[in-house]
């Protein structure tokens, strides 16, 4: 088992920067690939970046990349995404999940691969 709980949210302006934090406890973070996904309202929740165990890979969403950067301190048990020229369309709730095992398959974007999930964070970017 994994918990995991997002922070970090907020109400900025577009072109402002945030940084979201995932804290994890229970099973051993440090051997679990980790993911952000977002969900707007009337959406389906979409995948943003992906790390695996350490931080070895990482993928992005065509629509973030250059923007937003995911990163993870195994040592204290915490995944990070900064969040870079913020646009109105980033407005999302932000959740982390964790996957069964350490390494990112091609299944690295697949909501079904991930099996823990936080109970988000709301980013709300103004125009």
């Amino acid at each position: 088992q994994v918990q995991l709980v997002e922070s970090g949210g907020g109400l900025v302006q577009a072109g402002d920067s945030l940084r979201l934090s995932c804290a994890a406890s229970g099973r051993t973070f440090s051997s679990v690939a980790m993911a952000w996904f977002r969900q707007a309202p009337g959406k389906e929740r979409e995948f943003v970046g992906a790390i695996s165990w350490n931080a070895g890979t990482t993928y992005y969403a065509d629509s973030v990349k250059g923007r937003f950067t995911i990163s993870r301190d195994n040592a204290m048990n915490r995944l990070y995404l900064r969040m870079n020229a913020l646009k109105p369309e980033d407005t999302a709730g932000y959740y982390c999940a964790a996957k069964g095992t350490g390494r990112l398959g091609s299944d690295y974007d697949d909501i079904r691969a991930y099996g823990y999930w936080g109970q988000g964070t709301q980013v709300t970017v103004s125009s």
